[in-house]
């Protein structure tokens, strides 16, 4: 028989009102059907899963698939690892995990990154701007699993620190943690970087023009906010791969196109199977031919 069951997009988000702007990408998507729900919680999420698996049978399931979001991620990952566990032999359906579009953007930078350089980061020593931060720490672990050698900066030394362990540890790449708040730290970081990306928080710079313009070895930067003033002053957020003095420039809005095009794929990818659990390494590698 043909496979005409419509897709079902069922959209789990941890604020009290579900996220329109993943709404519309899984519109544009061509989801058939979308089904929205607020406040989910790891107590309240199983119930929710259950509808998911128990109305069509194993051979229709993938035509069911999860979307986990919302603007508060640990919330989030912690509604994935209660998904993970409610999936039980053929019943599971497929899940997109993007809570504050972190994996998404994470991948569209790093992809950016890789593109800019050449296509290969083996070796590349680069450094991510506010990388304790959700998305920070995604860019930071692909960035690593790409090959490249990872300075992970903080405002805070002994947390910078800690999260270079935990990458490392997850990842078997070469992290060091320093303070992008620290002067002088950050200068000696910028001085051995050939890849700079700024994760920073809306409308905080993070470095100046004269701190990356003109500099040796440098040969791309990345700003990931959209928001002015920019977190690396001198990039525009339009800039899509742009040369700014030698330098390959990319701003929030040059990655942000890119972003799309990854999450509008994800969300279609979510229906070939139902057993894929889509992170970041996974919306990575669904992005590659994309740049």
């Amino acid at each position: 028989m043909p496979d005409d069951k419509a897709t079902i997009l069922i959209q789990l988000d941890v604020d009290a009102q579900p996220s329109v702007f993943d709404a519309v990408v899984a519109v544009d998507a061509k989801v058939d059907h979308l089904f929205r729900h607020g406040d989910v919680t790891p107590e309240n999420v199983q119930d929710l899963v259950y509808g998911a698996l128990f109305t069509r049978g194993p051979a229709d399931l993938h035509r069911t698939a999860l979307f986990v979001g919302g603007s508060d991620v640990a919330k989030a990952e912690a509604v994935l690892a209660k998904i993970r566990s409610t999936f039980f032999g053929p019943f599971r359906v497929s899940v997109l995990f993007d809570a504050n579009g972190s994996n998404t953007t994470a991948a569209a930078a790093a992809l950016a990154a890789l593109s800019s350089v050449g296509g290969s980061l083996q070796g590349v020593p680069a450094a991510v701007l506010a990388a304790t931060g959700p998305v920070g720490q995604r860019v930071a672990r692909l960035l690593g699993r790409l090959g490249a050698t990872v300075a992970v900066g903080s405002r805070d030394a002994a947390r910078s620190g800690k999260l270079a362990e935990r990458l490392h540890a997850t990842t078997g790449a070469t992290y060091q943690g320093f303070s992008n708040a620290d002067a002088s730290d950050l200068e000696r970081t910028l001085a051995k970087t050939a890849l700079v990306v700024s994760a920073g928080p809306e409308g905080a710079r993070l470095i100046s023009a004269a701190q990356w313009k003109g500099r040796d070895g440098l040969r791309v930067v990345v700003d990931l906010n959209a928001v002015p003033p920019a977190g690396i002053e001198g990039v525009e957020a339009n800039d899509k791969n742009v040369d700014r003095g030698g330098i390959r420039a990319w701003g929030a809005l040059g990655v942000g196109g890119l972003k799309m095009k990854i999450h509008k794929r994800a969300i279609q990818d979510l229906f070939r199977s139902n057993d894929k659990i889509l992170d970041a390494e996974e919306v990575l590698e669904l992005g590659r031919d994309l740049v």
